[in-house]
């Protein structure tokens, strides 16, 4: 416990799933937090204050939506302005989509693209600035492991995630010398909400077919994420990391 004390990080997409696990891992290692939503919510600002009192820590609730750079800009502005400089960035709000190629619409394609790598690569060059500033920091992206393997009907979700990749290995080279790492996690299939867009059959078939034989559970890409982004990880630079339970 405690390795993340004193750091300053924003999560995006907190309100559930993984990024909810993040906020709760990242808060009991020390962690002050700006955590993010799409859309203000009274349930989302009491839980956020039940994790601020339960580790100690300080939790501000910051809305944007991802597609919109104007958002963006007016947490990176509250951001700026607060008592706590930034020194860490988790990636890991976005969408999934699934449809063999063939069959993927323009419009699903670029909104996988604007959610899952515009929006996130325009909010981290924003943040990363502060990070210089700063003396240097982490950001952390959450992938998928469609993006390497090329899975069958995942065609359009895949690539928006394989650019985000890309972009990540490119930053780790480019801003190493002020400071910053950049690291990818890849998950495999995860027990979240975006399972709902595949059939029991397919989970279980998919499951099966990882070494440990199940899914993985949210608190398990936060635990990684939370090392990543902590001191401990200090020479883990540009890497991408699977935690998909040896698909």
């Amino acid at each position: 416990m405690g390795m993340l004390k004193e750091k300053n990080i924003l999560i995006t997409g907190c309100a559930r799933g993984i990024g909810k696990s993040m906020l709760e891992v990242c808060a009991e290692h020390g962690a002050n937090i700006w955590a993010n939503a799409r859309h203000q919510n009274e349930k989302f600002e009491k839980y956020c204050d039940l994790i601020s009192e339960k580790f100690n820590i300080t939790v501000i609730p910051v809305y944007f939506d991802l597609t919109s750079k104007t958002e963006i800009m007016k947490t990176v502005k509250l951001i700026r302005a607060s008592d706590y400089p930034i020194n860490g960035l988790i990636n890991n709000a976005g969408i999934t989509y699934n449809s063999l190629f063939q069959m993927s619409s323009e419009i699903n394609l670029r909104e996988n693209l604007d959610v899952n790598f515009i929006g996130p690569f325009i909010l981290t060059q924003y943040i990363t600035k502060l990070m210089i500033r700063n003396g240097g920091g982490s950001v952390v992206s959450i992938a998928s492991s469609a993006a390497i393997d090329g899975n069958l009907g995942r065609s359009a979700y895949g690539s928006s995630k394989a650019a985000l990749l890309t972009a990540t290995k490119t930053l780790s080279r480019e801003l190493g010398t002020s400071g910053i790492r950049s690291n990818i996690i890849a998950p495999g299939i995860t027990e979240t909400e975006m399972l709902n867009s595949m059939s029991v059959e397919v989970i279980k078939e998919t499951a099966e077919t990882t070494s440990l034989r199940r899914c993985g559970q949210p608190h398990e890409i936060a635990s990684v994420a939370a090392f990543l982004i902590s001191d401990m990880s200090s020479y883990i630079t540009g890497q991408t990391i699977r935690v998909d339970g040896g698909m």
